[in-house]
């Protein structure tokens, strides 16, 4: 028998609030850094964290698939599914940033069904389940209701990419909005589903980036999905826009593909 939403969501937020430990422990501290084949770093506290996880994931739910960043996949992924970043934000984490997270995701036959992510150096944990809402640290979180783009405040992740890629499109983005910001990772998208912002757009993710956010997203009212407006999958090509309103992602997406 499947565990209810509300089960899964207790047990998701336990293992993350054990997890967090582990990468604070090693927070500003002196660390070996390895580069992967893609020239990421990753460390210790990567492979640690996620080998808890896995390990209480596997306790709590023996039959479910997991996927994650650092041990690839475990089991079957067309089921009851797990997708972890213990780290995300590893050049935030070794450089002494606190704009790291952790994000957790629950998906059904492919559809997310919660999103976790927790900033443990912050003491933030955002947690989504579509159709239930979304909290901060319990407390109920809702997108902003922006829809003109001109008034929106926009924040742009992993510049540096998207201007080598796409110069003209990274033009544009620096024009945007009301008020536009540079960033990384998981946080402004967390900090758009909290009310704080009216959209991020990202380039270059891997699913244990994307995946976990979408439940988040979604639950508190939002909307998210790859450069041409589908909705995010394994196979997405890494591409990622997150909006507060159908509205102003509608002409995110034309800013986009302009």
């Amino acid at each position: 028998m499947s565990p209810s939403l509300d089960q899964v969501r207790e047990i998701a937020e336990h293992i993350t609030q054990q997890a967090s430990s582990i990468p604070m422990a090693h927070f500003r501290a002196p660390l070996d850094i390895i580069a992967k084949a893609d020239a990421s770093p990753v460390t210790i506290a990567d492979r640690k964290t996620e080998a808890f996880i896995r390990e209480e994931l596997a306790r709590h739910f023996p039959t479910h698939g997991i996927f994650g960043e650092e041990y690839g996949i475990s089991g079957s992924l067309k089921g009851e599914t797990w997708i972890i970043d213990p780290i995300d934000g590893t050049r935030s984490f070794i450089t002494g940033s606190p704009l790291f997270g952790m994000l957790l995701g629950y998906l059904v036959e492919g559809v997310p069904k919660l999103g976790l992510v927790r900033m443990p150096a912050l003491d933030e944990t955002y947690v989504g389940i579509p159709g239930q809402g979304a909290t901060l640290n319990g407390q109920p979180i809702r997108c902003r209701d922006t829809t003109a783009l001109n008034e929106a405040m926009v924040y742009v992740n992993e510049a540096e990419r998207i201007h080598a890629a796409a110069p003209e499109l990274f033009t544009r983005l620096c024009n945007v909005g009301h008020t536009r910001r540079m960033g990384y990772d998981c946080y402004p998208h967390a900090m758009l589903s909290a009310g704080l912002i009216d959209s991020v757009v990202d380039y270059g993710l891997e699913p244990y980036d994307f995946l976990p956010l979408v439940g988040l997203v979604r639950a508190a009212g939002g909307v998210i999905t790859d450069w041409d407006g589908k909705d995010l999958s394994l196979e997405s090509d890494g591409k990622v826009v997150t909006s507060a309103t159908p509205e102003l992602h509608g002409q995110m997406l034309e800013l986009l593909n302009r």
